[in-house]
This record gives structure tokens, C-alpha cells and sequence, in this order.
């Protein structure tokens, strides 16, 4: 047998591997899987080009795993090695994501441990679980065969060989079982099918399992069947005299079912329901699917789904489960790959498959893969039309969606990244136009005058409040809509700058002055204002006077028709809810005072106009301030600072008049 050394690099990788840097270290068998089936494929392509190099079996990876001998062999018969082959792929390394890790391991990078593999560092994944790595490989179109033979410690043998049929056959001799070192049992039956099931089972080619056992540990399964009733799988009972039993599984360990490379009009709608409890365990049917498939300079396809009722876990993404998980020609490689969706279509879930990625060691180089970034862009607007399209044809189940993922997909509106005007497409609210009904964006403007230019709304955290608002009073006697905002992301979103849709600006009928009407009706009002204001000024000095630690204003209104008063702020100023959502999350917010807005029609003020004219020092001027101040918090759905004195005026003002 010659003997050969590895390439340096190489070396350098098996060091990793034999130290057991990588504690997931399942992943070897992921990998010769990838590697048989990748071989399984170029046969099936080559023999289509030469006849003779068809298989004569149905192509297929049998994995022998052999208790008492402590082995495992993964077999294919696919295109084989050639000698010249087994020293290129077998001596050198050929990802460049394997170099770029070690090239940062040897320059003191912070890579994790744990990242190690993350995408295949491929055959030499094998030296994580075994001691000694021994391949027999035979090409097709070759009558000779090659041995490769290898401890990792430096160098590996290599001599002539025989194998009666075309292709591949590994065989790792296993390390000890080792839990604090994450070397599971891989000669273990579950063991192994699960690692297959999570990994490879959309693996296009069989994977059938052989089981050698021990005398004593075929009987004590034996043992264990019968206690139980059930029919045991051996091919063969346990054999006489001791002797070892070998046992072949009927099924596959795979269900080789990857309907995403299927054309969706050739799978049924019950197919796909079972393939997305298959892959969320969610009991439920999703409500909504996306099939797509992206072609040019690479090539991947997707199949998601929308759930029907939103995860428990929904809002603590750090307790997010079964997102998007990425294959690579149908081999698991990522659960949850967060790289792929926005954190606002966190709520989708399903299978990104790529057929030529290209595969990195760490996630943050993921994070900057431009095929990653691609695949993610195109994920976005397909989601994103399949949603926009489900509004326009079926209203009932998208109002059904919006109430489970609403809030959640208004989140891309904060991203200045995203293409916003989409998504305000989505958008639903309750409208004070039709109560009970809720009202898209495209409607509202629809059907907004020839003369309005703006979207009013008003946010706040509670619908029953904010439709009794005092500041809706002008804008209901003339006849103008306006759109109700109740979720907390609304507030942020609304109050972070100028956004726009379809050409119009936003205005909060809670903010800034409120003057409507046509140009000369505003004028007018204005006008008026101006002089019940030069009337009611030493009234106004002497109620702000009298709350000024709480307003930084005290003026009339143009807004207030039946409502004594009302609370308004400043263009540009943080309302009260978002200003108490940001103190919570632990920034300094600075102070801003409200304006306190007066209905100069309404009786309060005129009273208290005729006893201010009466006796400017009366303490019930004074006393009246804090009141009209206090029912003011109280409309808008804010919490007094003192309750208990606001109590004690209301019961002074009640013992006065009863």
C-alpha cells in the first residue's frame, strides 16, 4: 500500500475534526448522504449520455451498521472514483468555506466552535465519530477499484482494490459512545433514523438500513417484541451458536418526498397540507401557500406557507420555532434560517432548497452570501403578492389573516429597506365611517374628497376609547373619515417620519391645529378663534397659570363641538402612548407638555368666562383647570398622576352644586 500526506490544509482540518471542536457532530452522516446522492446523480446523468454505464440495480445508498464490529458503512452504487479522483477529492480540500474558517482560526478569529461544519466541511466530517476511515470505490467504465485508508493522522494509504459493482462504500470505524462529547450510538437503529429523517429525507435516492447484531442483543428485542405483541423485522431470526443476526429494514429510512421540485398543478392540496404538518408539526391546515422557483445565474426553489393561526411564541423571537429551513439539493442544512425572511414575515414557514450555494461555515457570512440575500428578495415578493392577492380575492379569510399576522407585518413598515408602499397595501383598520368593518388603505383614499389630501388617523391602545375621542367631534360634523390604529407597533411606525401612500402624507387628528373645511372656511374659523381668544385671554393666562407644570398651553379650540376639552400636541411630538412605550424599553425621553384645548361654545367655559370676570382670584378658577386637565387624560385613555386629588375636585365641585 502507498502512502501519501495530506495536503496542509487538509491536515490543519482533521485537527479540528479529531478534537472534537464541533459538538453537533451528527452531521457527518448528513454529508456522505450528500455525497452518495450527488453521486447517485451524476450516474443517472452520465447514463443517459452512455447506455453503458446505466446501473443494472435501482439506484440507491444502504447504510450497514454493525454493533458488534462497531462500524458503520455507508454504500452507493453511483459514478464512482477513479485512483487520480480519491487523491483530488480525498487529499485536498475544494470549499472555499472550509479554507476561509481555517484561515480565521489561524489568525485568532472568534469563530464558535459550535459553527464547525455548519455547511458541510464534507468527507472529513467523518474523523469527528471514527477512529479510522476506510473507502472502497469503483468507477463506471472501470473493471479495477481503489482503496483509501486513513487514521487522520496526517497521511492516508491508497492500493488497488476490488468491488464487484460500480461505486462507493465507506466504512468508519467508531469511536466510543461519548454523550458529554456528542458522539451518540451510530450503530443504534433510532439513532440513525433519526439523524436520516432530519437531515436527508427529501434525499431523492432510497436509504435503506442494515442492522448487524450481537446474539444477546437480537434476543433481547426479540424479547421486547413479543412482550409487546409486535412482529419483529428481522430478514433473519437470531442465528444458532451465538452468531451475529443481520437485519434489513423493509422501508426506507427517507420519504424521498420533496414535492417543492414537483409543478404545483401536479400535487394535490391534501399532499401539501401533510407535507406542512410534516415539516411544523402544526395540527391545522395552512391557510395560505407559496410555490415559487428562482432561475438565472442559480438556481433554488421554495415552498411556503402561511399558518392559520399564529404561534404562541410569535412575539418572543427568541423562542421562535419551525421558520424557514434551508436544503441544498434537498439536504437539510439549516433549521429556522432567519437569513431568508425578514423579521416581519417571521410568522411564515416552509423550505428554501438551492441547488449551488454557496456553502460558508458561520452565519454571518451567510448573512452576507449574495445568493442568500437574492433568494430572500425574491422570497419577499412572492410572500408579499400571494398575500396581496388572497385581500383581493377572498376579503372574509384575509381579515381572518390580518388578525393573526397584522400586527406583525406592519413591523416591515419600519424598515425604510422594505418596499413600504406594498405592504401599506396590506394594511387594515377600523374606520369611524363603518363601525365594526375594517377599512384597507386603497379604499380610504378611494373614497376621500376631491379636496382632502391627507390620511387622518388616530392611534391609541384601545379601539372603545379612541371612538369616543373628543378629537373626532369637527371631523364627524363634516362628514371625514378617519382610521384607528390600536396595535403598539402603529404608534412607532406612524410617528417615525414622513410615509407616505399613493402620494398622500398622514396627519393625527391628535396633533397640531385642526381647522377644516374649504380655504375660506378655514380662514373664517381661524378668524373667529382669534377674536374669542382676545375675549377669553386673561381667562386662558389665568387656567394655564394654574396647571402650568402639566401644559404648555392653554388655547380654544376649532376641533371640539360637544366636549368641554381635549389634550393636543405639538407636529413632531411623541404621543403620550409611544413616549410611555419607549420609557419602558429604558431611553430618555424628554419632557414635552400637551396643549389644552377649550370648546369656546361650550357652557363649562362660559361659566367660567362670567365667574373670572366676576373675581379673577376665585379659587374655583383654579380648581376648574385641574378638572377640565384631568378629563382630558381621561379621554384620551391616560392615567392621572393623582387619582385621589382629582377625586377630592370632583367631590368638592358635586358637594357645591347638589
Amino acid at each position: 500500500m502507498e502512502t501519501h500526506a495530506f495536503q496542509a490544509e487538509t491536515q490543519k482540518l482533521l485537527g479540528l475534526m479529531i478534537h472534537s471542536l464541533y459538538s453537533n457532530k451528527e452531521v457527518f452522516l448528513r454529508e456522505l448522504v450528500s455525497n452518495a446522492s450527488d453521486a447517485l446523480d451524476r450516474r443517472r446523468f452520465e447514463g443517459l449520455r452512455s447506455p453503458a454505464l446505466q446501473a443494472d440495480a435501482e439506484l440507491a445508498i444502504d447504510l450497514v451498521a454493525d454493533r458488534p464490529a462497531r462500524t458503520l458503512t455507508i454504500s452507493d452504487n453511483g459514478i464512482g472514483m477513479s485512483r487520480a479522483e480519491v487523491i483530488e477529492h480525498l487529499g485536498t480540500i475544494a470549499r472555499s468555506g472550509t479554507l476561509e474558517f481555517l484561515k480565521r482560526t489561524s489568525e485568532g478569529g472568534d469563530a464558535a466552535p459550535d459553527l464547525i461544519g455548519q455547511f458541510g466541511v464534507g468527507f472529513y466530517a467523518s474523523f469527528m465519530v471514527a477512529d479510522e476511515v476506510e473507502v472502497v470505490t469503483r468507477k463506471a467504465g472501470e473493471m479495477t477499484a481503489t482503496r483509501w485508508i486513513s487514521k487522520g493522522a496526517g497521511e492516508y494509504g491508497i492500493e488497488e482494490a476490488t468491488r464487484e459493482t460500480v461505486g462507493t462504500t465507506i466504512r468508519l470505524h467508531l469511536k466510543a459512545v461519548d454523550g458529554e462529547a456528542g458522539i451518540a450510538d451510530f450503530c443504534d437503529e433510532w439513532v440513525l433514523k433519526q439523524v436520516i429523517r432530519k437531515y436527508s429525507d427529501f434525499v431523492a435516492y432510497p436509504i435503506r438500513l442494515t442492522l448487524i447484531e450481537s446474539a444477546q442483543d437480537a434476543a433481547e428485542r426479540d424479547g421486547e417484541a413479543d412482550a409487546a405483541g409486535a412482529a419483529t423485522e428481522d430478514a433473519n431470526a437470531s442465528q444458532p451458536g451465538g452468531l451475529p443476526s443481520r437485519r434489513t429494514l423493509d422501508a426506507p429510512l427517507n420519504s424521498m418526498k420533496a414535492i417543492w421540485t414537483r409543478p404545483e398543478s401536479e400535487v394535490a392540496a391534501d399532499d401539501f397540507n401533510a407535507f406542512y404538518k410534516h415539516v411544523t408539526h402544526d395540527p391545522r391546515d395552512p391557510m395560505l401557500r407559496v410555490s415559487t422557483s428562482i432561475e438565472g445565474t442559480f438556481e433554488a426553489r421554495a415552498l411556503l406557507f402561511v399558518p392559520s393561526q399564529a404561534p404562541y411564541d410569535l412575539y418572543h423571537r427568541e423562542r421562535l420555532h419551525n421558520g424557514v429551513q434551508l436544503y441544498v439539493r434537498r439536504v437539510f442544512i439549516m433549521d429556522e434560517c432567519r437569513e431568508l425572511l425578514p423579521e416581519w414575515l417571521r410568522f411564515v414557514r416552509g423550505v428554501v432548497d438551492a441547488e449551488d450555494l454557496s456553502l460558508n461555515v458561520s452565519r454571518e457570512m451567510l448573512q452576507q452570501d449574495r445568493q442568500i440575500q437574492a433568494i430572500r428578495k425574491h422570497l419577499v415578493k412572492k410572500v408579499v403578492e400571494r398575500i396581496r392577492k388572497l385581500q383581493q380575492d377572498d376579503r372574509e379569510e384575509y381579515e381572518k389573516l390580518w388578525a393573526q399576522f397584522g400586527s406583525v407585518l406592519k413591523e416591515g413598515l419600519l424598515d425604510f429597506s422594505e418596499d413600504r408602499e406594498k405592504i401599506l397595501d396590506l394594511v387594515l383598520a377600523p374606520s369611524s365611517v363603518d363601525d365594526g368593518k375594517l377599512v384597507s388603505l386603497g379604499e380610504y383614499v378611494e373614497r376621500m374628497p376631491a379636496d382632502q389630501d391627507v390620511l387622518y388617523y388616530i392611534a391609541g391602545p384601545k379601539l372603545d376609547v379612541l371612538r369616543r375621542s373628543p378629537h373626532l367631534e369637527a371631523f364627524k360634523e363634516k362628514g371625514i373619515e378617519v382610521l384607528f390604529f390600536v396595535d403598539p407597533v402603529d404608534e412607532v411606525w406612524l410617528g417615525q417620519g414622513p410615509v407616505r401612500y399613493r402620494e398622500k402624507t398622514w396627519q393625527s387628528i391628535g396633533h397640531g391645529e385642526a381647522l377644516l373645511g374649504s380655504e375660506d372656511e378655514k380662514e373664517k374659523k381661524k378668524e373667529e378663534l382669534e377674536k374669542r381668544e382676545a375675549d377669553l385671554s386673561d381667562l386662558l393666562k389665568a387656567l394655564r397659570s394654574a396647571i402650568q407644570d402639566d401644559v404648555k398651553e392653554v388655547r380654544l379650540s376649532g376641533r371640539l363641538k360637544t366636549s368641554a376639552a381635549c389634550l393636543v400636541h405639538e407636529e413632531g411630538d411623541l404621543s403620550p402612548a409611544l413616549e410611555a412605550m419607549l420609557r419602558q424599553a429604558g431611553q430618555a425621553i424628554p419632557e414635552r407638555k400637551p396643549i389644552l384645548e377649550l370648546n369656546p361654545e361650550h357652557a363649562v367655559v362660559e361659566r367660567l368666562q362670567a365667574r373670572f370676570a366676576k373675581d379673577p382670584a376665585d379659587g374655583r378658577i383654579a380648581d376648574a383647570a385641574h378638572l377640565l386637565f384631568g378629563q382630558a387624560v381621561l379621554a384620551e385613555g391616560g392615567q392621572l398622576e393623582d387619582p385621589s386629588g382629582f377625586a377630592g375636585l370632583v367631590n368638592k365641585l358635586m358637594a357645591e352644586t347638589l
